[in-house]
């Protein structure tokens, strides 16, 4: 990927909402690239995630359901 391509996805990640990043880790399929240990979107996802929003809520599971 070029850096303007990485760059373009690291903003997406940034500007989801928590609920949109919850559903993501919830019901991703395998290989999404957010998810992938070895490239820079995984870190930047995960700090989002759980650092910034704090993770999931009762709410947003309910919400979410399985």
């Amino acid at each position: 990927m070029t850096p303007e391509e990485i760059q373009k996805e690291i903003d997406i990640i940034n500007n989801m909402s928590h609920k949109e990043m919850c559903s993501l880790w919830r019901f991703s399929k395998l290989g999404r690239k957010y998810f992938d240990a070895t490239l820079p979107f995984h870190d930047i996802f995960k700090k989002r995630l759980f650092e910034h929003f704090g993770g999931f809520t009762p709410e947003i599971s309910k919400e979410l359901g399985w």
